[in-house]
């Protein structure tokens, strides 16, 4: 049974910085892409970051790029959170899937099987 589970989420000021965390059991995430997604209340999920471990490859949601730096290594996948604004307020969630790569449009939720509960990120003016 594959399982998710994010940490990591707190409460910060804007301008500070947050280290988002994501661990797999039962999966072998070699071939996985990993993904962040996010949402705040009343808002439509947002994809926000996604890796493919195979290759390496990263890509970012225009909002959050050069902010946000996605990561992974062999325990588990990183989302680093700086420079946070109050607009970067949600629940963020971790995504998995080794069915597609990333370049076959990771942004769109509905192609992950595994999800996380979600940690949530509060950013305060």
């Amino acid at each position: 049974q594959v399982q998710v589970a994010e940490s990591g989420g707190d409460s910060v000021q804007a301008g500070g910085s947050l280290r988002l965390s994501c661990r797999t059991s039962g999966y072998d995430t070699s071939n996985a892409v990993m993904a962040w997604f996010r949402q705040a209340p009343g808002n439509e999920r947002q994809p926000v970051a996604a890796i493919d471990i195979r290759s390496g490859t990263t890509s970012y949601a225009h909002s959050v790029k050069g902010r946000f730096t996605i990561s992974q290594d062999v325990a588990q996948n990183t989302l680093y959170l700086q420079m946070l604004k109050p607009e970067d307020s949600a629940m963020y969630y971790c995504a998995t899937d080794i069915r597609f790569r990333i370049e076959d449009k990771w942004y769109e939720g509905y192609r992950y099987r595994y999800w996380g509960p979600g940690t949530q990120v509060v950013v305060s003016s």
